[in-house]
């Protein structure tokens, strides 16, 4: 038998199917906000990653004169 989550011992698919479904249900109300929450978080790093390839394009122009 092999046990796709280690010390967690679900048997198959199956059982992650049934336990996501009672995750969804219990808290299934907050899943929207946590989803934004998370969207805004990415929009927020590949705005930080963007300014970091900027400044670093910009100080490897500077060494370059």
């Amino acid at each position: 038998m092999v046990l796709p989550f280690g010390f967690i011992g679900f048997g198959g698919p199956w059982e992650l199917i049934i336990v996501l479904a009672i995750l969804l249900l219990l808290f299934g109300h907050r899943l929207p906000g946590v989803m934004r929450s998370l969207g805004r978080g990415v929009v927020e790093f590949k705005k930080g990653a963007e300014g970091i390839e900027d400044d670093s394009e910009n100080s490897h122009k500077k060494n370059e004169v």
